[in-house]
């Protein structure tokens, strides 16, 4: 697999119209605003795109609509997860995945998988694609962990997972991961606010939310710590840091979305059951984009 994750993914938001419909014009407007500032691939369909509240043809169509617009700039990624393996192994035969470069998918969530669970689920969504797999970690929303071992014994098994988003929080098993995966296999960071580190001890990128409305600078950011100039990515890293966690205050992507109204580029609309920030939130939000805008 010759694609390479490193630098700065975005996770795309779904910007809706006021009535709740898909504002394909914002989005648009999105792609053109990450990619033009830096961006180094799209990632379309995560968590920060709604997709739980998105029905299934509407998801075909934003991942359409992405690799329509991007045009070939980027690579685009599509997310493609969740618990029920069956349903992703048919999900993979329904969806027009043309134009897309790999798949991001979250560990199972919910019906909690012991480790042999996850390997056997990854296992078989690997058999049943030649697309790249970029496994996601993200036990804060899935009450489960994939853990090194088990995301090593993936990469030596399936010669298609080739990466993995890391969003335990976990400085040690970072450390683990980065000691124990192969080369060649991508460590990626899923928290925003710990890139600079995770690059630090040997991670090679990110999939971002604060990319979203911040992408020039982040991805400043992003590449002068993959660069070795930590000096200027931590100048750039506390620049960003109070608006990365303000983004995450009151969830995500209510955060995101309330920064990019103050930009400009879409609206702040979500679907119950997420709900807007708050107006001090707002406010503190609009003052820090203020300072970098």
């Amino acid at each position: 697999m010759n694609i390479s994750f490193r630098g700065t993914g975005v996770a795309l938001v779904t910007p809706f119209r006021n009535d709740h419909s898909i504002d394909y014009d914002a989005l648009g407007k999105l792609i053109d605003h990450v990619v033009n500032n830096g961006v180094d691939y799209l990632v379309a369909l995560g968590t920060t795109g709604e997709t739980p509240t998105l029905s299934s043809d509407e998801k075909k169509q934003v991942l359409k609509f992405v690799v329509q617009h991007n045009a070939g700039r980027v690579p685009v990624v599509c997310g493609m997860g969740g618990n029920n393996t069956a349903e992703i192994l048919e999900q993979l035969k329904d969806y027009d995945l043309t134009g897309v470069s790999a798949l991001l998918s979250v560990s199972p969530y919910y019906n909690k998988p012991t480790q042999e669970g996850i390997y056997q689920h990854y296992k078989a969504i690997a058999q049943a694609t030649p697309l790249p797999i970029i496994l996601y970690n993200v036990p804060g929303r899935t009450a489960g962990n994939i853990l090194p071992a088990t995301a090593l014994r993936l990469a030596k098994d399936c010669s298609n997972i080739v990466a993995i988003k890391e969003a335990s929080g976990n400085i040690v098993q970072f450390m683990e991961y980065v000691s124990v995966m192969p080369d060649g296999f991508q460590l990626l960071s899923g928290d925003d606010n710990l890139v600079l580190p995770q690059i630090a001890i040997g991670f090679h990128g990110v999939i971002s939310v604060a990319a979203n409305s911040y992408p020039k600078l982040f991805t400043e950011m992003v590449n002068a710590a993959l660069d070795g100039d930590l000096g200027n990515a931590r100048t750039k890293h506390y620049q960003l840091l109070k608006g990365m966690d303000l983004l995450f205050a009151e969830g995500n992507p209510a955060g995101v979305k309330c920064a990019l109204k103050q930009l400009g580029v879409c609206g702040d609309t979500l679907r119950l059951p997420l709900v807007n920030v708050s107006d001090a939130t707002e406010q503190a939000i609009k003052a820090f984009v203020g300072t970098i805008a």
